[in-house]
This record gives C-alpha cells, structure tokens and sequence, in this order.
C-alpha cells in the first residue's frame, strides 16, 4: 500500500512535519513550566524580601524575642491564601504556621539545610512532600548581629496549579498538533492521490502503448504539469500511431518497388532460359533486365543510405570541389530519359562558379534524386529546368530544379521530407529519397527549400555554404531561363 511516491512522501515529507510538531509541543510544553515555575519561584523570592525588610534591625539575641516577632509576622501576613508560612526555632524545629495545622515533624526539609550552609542564609527546594504533594520552598535564616542563627522563616507554595496549568497547555498544544498532523495527512494524501492515480494511468497506458495499442488515450484530469505530461503522453500515441502506419506503408511500398523489377527480370529470364527468342526479343529482355537491375540498385542504395542516416554512421568525403561538374553531369544522366519521355530539361550553365567544401559524390546523389523526382512528377510536354548563381547576399551557391509538372498540395509540402511520407501514391517510389537528400544538405551547412502549387509545379532551392568568400562574379545571374516552380516529391 505505501510504496513509490506514497511511501517517500510519508518519510520526507509527513515525517519531517510530524517530528517538527512533536518538537514544537515539547518545547512549549518546556517553555509553560518553565513560565509557571519561575512565577512562582519570583513571587517566593518577593516574600523573601519583604521578610528581609522587616528583620533588617533585627539587633535582639534571643530565641524568644525572635518568636514573638515572627509569630507578630504571620499575623499581619496577608498571602495566607497562596502561601505557607512556616516559623523554625533555632533547633530547626517548626514552631507554628500560617495553616494553623499540627506540623509532621518527620517531614524533610532540605532547603533549611542548605540556607544553614549558605552564606547569604537563604535556600530554595522544588520536591515531593510525604503526603505526595507536589511543592516549592524556600528558607531564610535570621541572625543576630553576632551572625548566630536565631530562627528562620519558610515559604511553602504548591505547583499544583502551576502543574495544571502546564498540563493544560500540554493538552492544547497537543490537540493543535493533532489538528495540524490531521490537516497535514488529509491534503498531503489527497495531494498523493493526485500525482499517484494519473501516474498509475500514464504506466498502464504506457505499457499498453509499448504493446502496440497506440489507441489508448489518457484521461487528462489536471490542467498542470501531470496535465501535459498526460498530454504529451497521447500526442505521443498519436505520433507513434502515424509512424507505425507510415511504416507500415513504407514496408508495404518497398516490397512493391522490389517485387516489381524482381518479377520482371525473373519472367525475362525464365524466357531466355527455356527458349532462345529472336533478336529483338532478346534485345528487349535485356533491356528491361539491365534497367530493372539498376532500378534495384538505387532502391537498396537508397535504403543503405537512410539507414546510416538514422543511425550516424553515414560518413562524407569533404574536399574542395567544382560544383558545377557534379550539376552538369547529374544533368547528363538525364538527357536521353528526357527525350524518350517526350519532356524538355533545360540546364541554364553558367561559366564558372566559386567552389564549395562539400562530398562531390553525396551531392551529385542529391541532384540526380531531385531531377529525376521532378521528371517522374512531369507530364508529357512538360519543362524541368536546372540553374545555378552565386546568392551574394547569402554568399551561397544556389542551385534551382524546377518543373512544371503536378505539384504538392500545401497540406503535404511541410512533410515532402519526412522519412517514409510520400504525398503522390500514385508515382513508384519509397518515400525516403528527400528524406535522404535533406539530411546530406543539412550535414554541409546547407539548406533545402521546397515551394510548389498543384497543377502548377514545384521549385527547389538548394544552396551551399562557397569554400572561398572571393567571388569572380560582380552581379548575381538572371534567373529567367527556367521555369519558376518545381514539381518535387519523394521518391
């Protein structure tokens, strides 16, 4: 029952305030009697000197006169109500009282001891008397001018009240504490309850969860930080409901991707194996299996490459490069797939560019996987055009492929380059090639820009940190030549 955050909280926290109000009641308890003893130990040594003043030219030396006088002394004593009055003869015995009762001549009387052995004559005692009582008694010895003890007086007061009086404070100031400590529990365990039962939750949603049921949802109860943490916790579910589905989608798509070109060589091969066909056909088989292998090819690379992405161990080869080497023959690839597609690639080269510090071969996979996306996106007719300037202000390079092929819808384009997005479902493709090419451009301290428009086309901007801030160029290029939208989507 009390284990976890119940039980630390009873020993940190109830623990630490029980002991503090414990401690707070001893000493109140301490500091009453302390107050009560030493009123009545005031109010003893107040008789004392009044009783100093009244033998101050005491000059007799007889026993007897001393009697008289002290018996004279108890009869004009007016504290009779409060105060026992006690008269001892020089041989320590109690001649008579305030009481008026028969004294125990058996009783104790260790203050009148000790004044015979003070200086100053004068004693006082806090016990027990014989009959249980509970006391406080002081003595004052009389001299005669010679200094011989004649006789002495005893005051004899009793803590009784003074003991009720701390016990009643004792009482009070033990209910407050109890009130207190109840206080104390009541809003600590509701307090507990609130953390305990949402955290309770928040675990077996958890493991739920971890179990795969992303569906489950927890009740937000509070709007604090257990709240948000309950928030956070069903935003996560919902996250990790829509990767699952993504990868799920992914799985499902890469498996198509690689069941298709499989299924192709495999049937041309079958072909070849139980027949020898004409020429043509020949030709046509090896055709489709030489351009399905290559489709696998890029498929796995592809794969390798965003699992060392996701991982950290893709690695760059850095070094000072002509990008405009790289652009122009990621251009070249391309040429002839235009053609035959019935589609324009036009490549707007300028004369030279300053070079940049990058992996000549990780970029030219960028540029190839734009372009290609940004043919496959565009319909027949239809225009790509690749354009580079140096963006003085930036003091970037910047490289522009743009199309004006189908576009992106503005609901999908913040998420072109998620992993395992793909806006188009209808185009082949695995959903993580500018998932790919963004990661590479953010490792050079570059960035990629995606604007696009349904129906009307999509323009990436890539740029590149230059290797060397002097430029050759005095002005920034036109950019007229190609078209101003890109049509890009994932692979």
């Amino acid at each position: 029952m009390f284990k976890g955050i119940t039980k630390r909280w009873l020993l940190n926290t109830f623990g630490v305030v029980l002991a503090v109000i414990i401690l707070l009641v001893v000493c109140l308890c301490v500091a009453a009697q302390s107050v009560c003893y030493n009123t009545v130990e005031q109010t003893l040594n107040a008789r004392v000197n009044e009783l100093s003043a009244t033998y101050d030219d005491y000059t007799s030396q007889s026993t007897a006169d001393f009697q008289s006088t002290a018996e004279a002394f108890l009869e004009e004593f007016p504290y009779k109500d409060s105060l026992e009055l006690q008269v001892i003869n020089a041989s320590g015995r109690v001649t008579v009282t305030s009481t008026g009762f028969e004294v125990d001549e058996t009783e104790k009387m260790p203050d009148y001891e000790q004044a015979l052995e003070n200086e100053n004559g004068a004693a006082k005692w806090t016990g027990k008397l014989s009959s249980g009582e509970k006391v406080m008694a002081q003595t004052k010895i009389i001299k005669n001018p010679q200094g011989t003890p004649v006789g002495a007086i005893r005051y004899i007061v009793s803590l009784e009240k003074a003991d009720f009086t701390v016990t009643m404070t004792a009482l009070v100031a033990s209910l407050i504490g109890i009130i207190i400590i109840a206080c104390v529990a009541f809003s600590g365990s509701y307090f507990i309850r609130s953390i305990v039962k949402p955290v309770r939750e928040m675990s077996d949603t958890a493991k739920k969860i971890a179990q795969g049921d992303f569906d489950a949802q927890i009740t937000k109860m509070y709007d604090d930080e257990i709240g948000d943490l309950c928030d956070s916790i069903n935003d996560m579910a919902k996250e990790l409901d829509a990767n699952e589905k993504l990868k799920n989608d992914f799985i499902s798509r890469v498996s198509h991707e690689l069941r298709t070109p499989l299924t192709a060589i495999k049937g041309w091969a079958e072909t070849m194996q139980y027949g020898v066909p004409d020429r043509i056909t020949l030709e046509k088989g090896m055709s489709v299996i030489v351009k399905e292998s290559s489709r696998l090819t890029g498929l796995v690379e592809e794969l390798l490459d965003f699992s060392k992405l996701q991982s950290g161990r893709l690695t760059l080869q850095m070094e000072r490069m002509d990008i405009l080497a790289e652009i122009e023959e990621a251009v070249y690839m391309f040429k002839e797939r235009a053609v035959s597609e019935g589609k324009h690639l036009l490549y707007d080269e300028p004369e030279e560019m300053p070079p940049v510090y990058g992996d000549k071969n990780r970029l030219k996979q960028v540029f190839i996987n734009i372009i290609d996306n940004a043919l496959k996106y565009t319909t027949v007719g239809g225009m790509v055009g690749v354009q580079v300037y140096h963006d003085f202000k930036d003091n970037m390079i910047k490289i522009i492929i743009a199309d004006n092929g189908c576009g992106i819808n503005q609901d999908d384009l913040p998420k072109v380059t998620d992993k395992f997005f793909k806006a188009n479902q209808k185009i082949n493709g695995s959903g993580i090639g500018l998932a790919v090419a963004d990661e590479i451009i953010k490792l050079h301290k570059g960035n990629l820009n995606i604007d696009s428009s349904v129906d009307v086309g999509t323009t990436v901007t890539i740029g590149l940190p230059i290797y060397n801030e002097n430029s050759i160029f005095d002005e920034e290029p036109p950019i007229e030549a190609i078209p101003q939208n890109i049509a890009k989507d994932n692979n």
